[in-house]
């Protein structure tokens, strides 16, 4: 892989990180901030909506830069944004720098994707995309932890300023390492707003909201399910979120691989699994082992949808794949709100951790619809 990739892979790493580590310390938040745990949850919603807000805007806004410069400029604004956290004095300050932070989400993982994609022969396509989810995957196995231990031991502030740190290395080897874009013609947000109008654009999008709608319904409520079903200690539960982890990672791998081989195929066998896996939690959460292995295999076919579906809606968006790959990561945060009300609603409604599962499999079932239709489409089309 060339080294441009392993750069966005840091970026990604360093993005990821600042996203989640928050939640591992909101009560050092809260408590240094003289304010309630709920409240301090509001540093984690204001995130998301920066994210769905700001993703499509800065995809426009920097629509006639080149990838490089745009690139660049985002990881600029995510260290401004990260170094506000760090000097926050308080809690509406905090707030604003969160959202500052969370403006650059959406728009570098959409860029990165199209980047890297450019960066290999056409047939490595899906595992250049792979290469820099790795980024995000490991900020989940790695970051996270590491980053709520340091807050814990020195202060949340001192976590922030290590994510800032992270940022200027990858800020440093974005302009080191990238390419320069010089054959790629500007395009003008007419033309980035008029290749939304293709209608198996919406399909492709549609079908990574319902993977993210599936896995989150389960995934937000993995912890009391492991708790309150499974029977394990909190410890149990970390080591269990820990194998999830490396799930994710080698699935996400592994999805780069043979996506890039059969596209279609990776997208129908991986959701086929995601479904089986997940509807089989629900006798398989009643064992400790059981349930350990069940998860990670989870979350090995979750990933392995990651980037298959990144490169299917790009492959719809050749006019405009800047724009349109960044509404794919917003399609992606649409689908996390979408499942964890999913798995609220059966809890709600039931009051059975043990059904939850059935709901996830059950949108990953409309996925795989979703995908088969794509394919009739685009076979219809041919002939």
């Amino acid at each position: 892989m060339p080294i441009p990739l392993l750069v966005l892979a840091l970026s990604a790493f360093a993005i990821g990180t600042t996203e989640f580590v928050i939640m591992g310390l909101l009560p050092e938040v809260s408590a240094d901030l003289g304010v309630s745990v709920p409240v301090a949850g509001w540093l984690i919603t204001a995130y998301a909506l920066g994210v769905a807000i700001g993703a499509p805007l800065m995809a426009l806004a920097t629509s006639r830069l080149p990838r490089r410069t745009a690139l660049i400029l985002l990881m600029g604004i995510f260290i401004a944004g990260n170094l506000l956290c760090a000097l926050a004095g308080d809690y509406a300050f905090l707030l604003v720098a969160r959202v500052v932070t969370s403006l650059c989400h959406g728009a570098f993982f959409g860029i990165s994707a199209v980047a890297a994609a450019g960066l290999v022969a056409p047939e490595r396509r899906a595992s250049a995309v792979a290469m820099m989810f790795t980024g995000l995957t490991l900020a989940n196995v790695l970051g996270v932890p590491l980053g709520t231990a340091l807050g814990q031991a020195l202060g949340w502030r001192s976590t922030f300023w290590a994510v800032t740190l992270i940022g200027i290395a990858a800020l440093a080897g974005l302009i080191r390492a990238l390419p320069r874009d010089a054959h790629q013609a500007p395009l003008s947000i007419r033309q980035e707003l008029g290749g939304l109008l293709r209608p198996d654009l919406w399909l492709a999008l549609s079908t990574t909201v319902l993977f993210s709608a599936s896995m989150f319904a389960l995934f937000t409520y993995v912890a009391p399910l492991l708790r309150d079903v499974t029977g394990v200690s909190p410890r149990g539960v970390t080591g269990n979120l820990l194998l999830i982890g490396i799930g994710l990672t080698v699935g996400n791998v592994l999805g780069g691989r043979y996506g890039d081989k059969h596209l279609r195929a990776t997208l129908s066998a991986a959701f086929m699994a995601l479904a089986l896996c997940s509807a089989t939690l629900a006798w398989t959460s009643h064992s400790p082992v059981a349930a350990a292995i069940n998860l990670f295999l989870w979350a090995l076919a979750a990933f392995a949808l990651v980037p298959a579906l990144q490169v299917n809606v790009v492959n719809h968006g050749q006019t405009a794949p800047n724009l349109i790959s960044t509404l794919n990561i917003g399609a992606f945060n649409v689908g996390n709100a979408l499942g964890a009300w999913a798995g609220g609603v059966v809890l709600l409604t039931t009051d059975d951790l043990t059904l939850i599962p059935f709901a996830a499999a059950a949108l990953a079932l409309v996925g795989l619809a979703a995908v088969r239709l794509a394919a009739r489409r685009s076979a219809a089309l041919i002939t």
